[in-house]
């Protein structure tokens, strides 16, 4: 979204400021950061965003990686205009695990600006710092799968879900996202909810994103948890089926493709992805049925059809062995935006 300027004339760049400490996540800053420019790059050279870095104060901050960031901004000089407010994260590392860091000056910086930006959103074990300010209490938050019984302990007026990539509260005011990657699938949806899917695709592109998941999409992904194969031709085949699920995929099928007998198609595949090519393909169609039944309004027959399946009976037999629930039910849950 852009704001007209004080003269009524061209729009200006929405203003994305980003909150850098000691010992923050490298990634959580660079990879939304990332995308915020290619955005700008993939609009035709258009500024639609402004990124700043802000800090307790103007200077370089150590990340944990090792890397130093330079800040724009302190806190105190970031001003009232700010239309997204990105908060990353930090985390100690103990003998029991990873535990959040909260920072003293981010929470207090947070907590007296979140009033006057348009949307906060949190990157992984950031939402530690939002909740900290306050501003989860009665919401459903998401984090970083490895401190999500921290926050649901330390903050028990937050309902805490691990499962999902991100979380849209508040009226899409408010955002949290899951850790490590998912800042970037979290950084695309911000840029879809402000310019539409076709500049985030673009992006997604841009950054070979094998897809751009939607929010509601499991932290772990049943087809993409399966390892690289030590086959090309393996590889390849997996990429082929993911373009043709509304296809027939059975393993005769697949096992002529690759030139091979179908004993010996069995024996190469469950060696290299370790399962069989039946619940491969029945895993890659729930996945592509999920994305469907979180983005879009299709009736359930319809989505089993184009995600392969052909009938909602077959599909409904899959997501319960796959996902333990119905598609109706994973609907309900996941679905990002209003049917």
């Amino acid at each position: 979204m852009w704001c007209l300027g004080e003269d009524g004339g061209m729009p200006t760049p929405h203003r994305v400021v980003i909150a850098v400490f000691p010992d923050v996540d490298l990634l959580d800053v660079t990879g939304p950061a990332e995308v915020f420019a290619l955005a700008n790059s993939e609009s035709g050279g258009r500024e639609l965003y402004e990124v700043r870095l802000a800090g307790p104060v103007a200077r370089a901050v150590r990340t944990s990686a090792g890397v130093r960031l330079l800040t724009d901004v302190a806190f105190g000089e970031v001003g009232g205009r700010v239309d997204t407010m990105l908060v990353p994260g930090a985390v100690d590392l103990t003998e029991d695990g990873p535990i959040a860091r909260i920072d003293a000056d981010v929470v207090e910086w947070v907590r007296g600006t979140a009033p006057h930006a348009r949307r906060v959103a949190s990157v992984c074990v950031g939402a530690h710092v939002l909740a900290a300010a306050g501003l989860l209490d009665g919401k459903t938050a998401t984090t970083h799968w490895s401190t999500a019984a921290q926050l649901a302990v330390e903050h028990p007026a937050v309902t805490v879900d691990p499962d999902p990539i991100f979380v849209r509260a508040d009226q899409g005011r408010l955002w949290t996202g899951a850790g490590i990657s998912a800042c970037l699938d979290l950084a695309l949806a911000l840029v879809a909810e402000d310019h539409g899917e076709e500049l985030a695709l673009g992006v997604a592109r841009q950054l070979v994103m094998y897809l751009k998941r939607q929010g509601g999409q499991s932290q772990f992904s049943v087809p993409m948890s399966r390892p690289a194969s030590s086959r090309r031709d393996i590889d390849e085949l997996r990429l082929w089926i993911a373009e043709h699920l509304d296809e027939d995929l059975s393993a005769p099928v697949l096992a002529a493709r690759m030139c091979l007998s179908e004993r010996h198609f069995a024996r190469v595949f469950k060696q290299e992805t370790g399962t069989s090519s039946t619940n491969y393909v029945e895993a890659a169609r729930v996945e592509a049925a999920r994305r469907l039944l979180e983005s879009t309004d299709l009736r359930l027959d319809q989505v089993a059809v184009v995600s392969g399946f052909g009938a909602a009976e077959t599909l409904h037999r899959a997501f319960q062995r796959q996902l333990a629930t119905t598609p109706a039910a994973y609907r309900r849950r996941f679905r990002t935006q209003p049917a």
